[in-house]
């Protein structure tokens, strides 16, 4: 679907106030039609599918062969007590992963002048940016299907299906606030390449500094107190304890209090670049 099409069919200007102002129905129809747009274009474009699909796969199957029995055997458990701690550390894992999609789709659209059509037309600014997070949490919730799959296929037991969807579901909340950092990046960066490289610098760290691959309790001091206010460590803790057991309420709120601390200062951020961007 078009802009052009968007604007005649989808975002009429009839939602907008005589002095203006967009009303909230006016904001929902825009950032519907955007979503369907959005759906379109990965309808008419599949291979953009493709990290969802195959990196919870590739993933999964590294680290459960390639490091599994060594790192299974420190945990006391085998190669079996390793795919129940890495699995719920990977649901964190792709959470930050595939926000940074939204980072590289949104300085291409703006390399290839579908933002300037947007901003052109009587729409709420933030409508084209909520559109983006929603369409990017369906496909980390198609990636998280599929981790879930493979994880059963290797020998993860799902113990409770409320916490794996809680699990899933504070995962969602986490990713949908770095993508409000993505997102600042994809409208002050020049190019998509630029986005890509600046969110490896970024999520290298985070990863492998933090509790989602192995336990934190033989790294040095002061990583150990690097992971301890790693978010991405909280997120995996708290997925842990609510699908294989254990504890979940401190790791619970330190995760949701950082998703609220960086939607609340990184979302007006987005939204006050992309309005201003020239």
């Amino acid at each position: 679907m078009s802009a052009t099409t968007l604007s005649t069919a989808d975002l009429s200007a009839a939602d907008v106030k005589a002095e203006g102002r967009i009303p909230l129905r006016g904001h929902l129809r825009h950032t519907g039609a955007l979503v369907r747009r959005n759906l379109l274009w990965i309808r008419q474009d599949p291979e953009s599918m493709f990290d969802a699909l195959l990196m919870p796969v590739v993933f999964t199957l590294l680290f459960v062969y390639v490091f599994g029995g060594s790192i299974g055997q420190a945990l006391g458990g085998g190669q079996d007590g390793y795919v129940q701690y890495v699995i719920p550390g990977m649901i964190a894992m792709m959470s930050m992963t595939l926000s940074q999609g939204v980072g590289t789709g949104f300085s291409q659209d703006f390399n290839s002048g579908v933002m300037d059509r947007f901003r052109s037309l009587p729409i709420g600014r933030g409508s084209v940016l909520f559109a983006k997070v929603s369409v990017e949490l369906v496909r980390m919730l198609f990636a998280t299907t599929v981790l879930m799959i493979v994880a059963v296929l290797v020998g993860f037991d799902i113990n409770s299906w409320p916490g794996l969807f809680a699990a899933v579901g504070l995962a969602a909340v986490f990713a949908s606030s770095i993508m409000w950092v993505f997102l600042t990046l994809g409208v002050i960066l020049k190019n998509a390449q630029s986005v890509q490289a600046m969110g490896f610098l970024v999520l290298f760290p985070l990863q492998f500094g933090s509790s989602i691959f192995a336990p934190t309790a033989s790294m040095p001091g002061w990583l150990q107190a690097f992971t301890d206010y790693n978010p991405l460590s909280t997120l995996a803790d708290a997925a842990r304890g609510l699908m294989v057991g254990g504890p979940v309420a401190h790791d619970l709120w330190v995760t949701l209090g950082w998703s609220v601390a960086i939607t609340a200062v990184m979302a007006p951020v987005a939204i006050h670049k992309f309005r201003t961007k020239s």
